[in-house]
């Protein structure tokens, strides 16, 4: 059997690259046995894998290329993008079986559920915080109500239809493609959604080694909108001051307000609050096996990749209910994690506070969890799932 996957844009091919998304799942096809590699445009470089294939574009948009692998299936890691819909159709006139990864929440069009869609945007635009927040979000706003609706949408019906699998990473994303599909090819082509969640590295597991009273919090916290360190200062500022032994673990670069606010923290606190910077993927498996608690103060998510992560540690997730973060929804549902009740300073800190509360009264079983969660989202079992799933009756657009 011989299976690849694609992502058609020509990112860096190291090891960084095979340790999520399609490269990962290309690792997981693999530990199955199966023949895999990964496709990406562009020139070899030198830190590229040995399984990574570099080739010109127009090679991804030739179906006699795709012919010419002999492939039993590709995974295209594409987001429905109507920009590559040259390369979804030239996969699928080779004849090859094509799963179409969605990377999304699943509110990518009006059409997917107004409301949401249109809390998504208010959301995706800074929720209000400052007057370019507004702006942004009446700029965001009009674009999907006229060429999101005559334009992307008739584009992304085209590049959906391509494929034999439509896959989408969470339930509550599954729920919203399958909507929209119904509404772009009625049941023949709503019937080709399913759910496959990205893939979390076998490194991220549970062995049993005592659970320390600590908060990992993972992201690129120069990415203001989105991760919102400031959400993450108010809040470990007050869980802290309120939990006096609770330690706190910040990885990821920190910006010059993070460590300002760090600097200003009081003493006693300051040293229960710790600035990892980059840390290696061994370094963070590490932390989180040993760690009970995961925070993202994020506003949105079309996944949450270290949050999958935390769960194959047996750590569990806490984060904002919002229809920006549909995956959580999921995350939480094996007694793994608690929602704010309200996405702001004080939802987050209760829903801390509660879940380090669950862990003291013995609530959370780490192995359990771990156990549940890895048998979902390793990269093995993500590649089984893609292949038990590839198994139904060909349908053919």
């Amino acid at each position: 059997m011989r299976w690849f996957t694609c992502t058609p844009v020509d990112f860096g091919g190291g090891p960084d690259f095979f340790a999520r998304d399609s490269g990962l799942l290309c690792r997981g096809f693999q530990l199955l046995g199966v023949e895999s590699r990964a496709v990406m445009p562009g020139t070899r470089n030198a830190n590229d894998e040995p399984d990574l294939i570099r080739t010109d574009y127009k090679n991804l948009e030739s179906a006699d290329w795709w012919g010419s692998q002999h492939l039993d299936g590709v995974v295209l890691y594409a987001w429905g993008h109507p920009k590559f819909n040259k390369v979804a159709a030239a996969i699928h006139d080779a004849g090859v079986f094509i799963v179409l990864n969605q990377d999304s929440g699943g509110l990518v069009s009006p059409l997917a559920g107004f409301t949401q869609w249109l809390k998504e945007q208010w959301i995706l635009s800074g929720s209000g915080r400052g007057g370019v927040a507004y702006l942004r979000f009446l700029k965001l706003t009009l674009k999907g109500l006229s060429f999101g609706l005559f334009v992307t949408d008739p584009l992304r019906a085209c590049h959906l239809g391509y494929g034999n699998l439509i896959a989408c990473v969470s339930p509550i994303a599954t729920d919203h493609y399958k909507k929209l599909c119904r509404i772009y090819g009625g049941k023949t082509l709503s019937s080709r959604v399913v759910s496959i969640p990205h893939a979390v590295e076998p490194v991220f597991c549970f062995t049993n080694e005592p659970k320390n009273r600590r908060v990992v919090c993972v992201g690129r916290w120069q990415e203001t909108v989105q991760k919102r360190p400031w959400m993450l200062m108010e809040v470990v500022g007050s869980l802290v001051s309120a939990d006096a032994q609770v330690e706190v673990a910040i990885v990821g670069n920190a910006t010059p307000e993070l460590e300002t606010w760090h600097n200003s923290l009081p003493q006693g606190l300051r040293s229960r609050v710790r600035l990892w910077g980059f840390t290696g993927r061994a370094a963070l498996a590490e932390l989180l096996r040993d760690s009970q608690v995961f925070y993202s103060p994020s506003a949105f998510e079309s996944f949450g990749i270290a949050a999958a992560e935390a769960l194959c540690s047996g750590t569990t997730v806490v984060a904002g209910r919002s229809v920006s973060m549909a995956s959580f929804e999921w995350f939480i549902s094996e007694a793994s994690g608690t929602l704010a009740a309200e996405d702001n300073v004080e939802g987050h800190l209760k829903a801390l506070l509660h879940e380090l509360e669950c862990w003291e009264k013995n609530d959370r079983n780490p192995g359990k969890i771990a156990g549940t969660w890895q048998g979902r989202l390793h990269a093995d079992r993500v590649a089984e799932k893609t292949l038990e799933l590839s198994g139904r009756p060909r349908i053919e657009p």
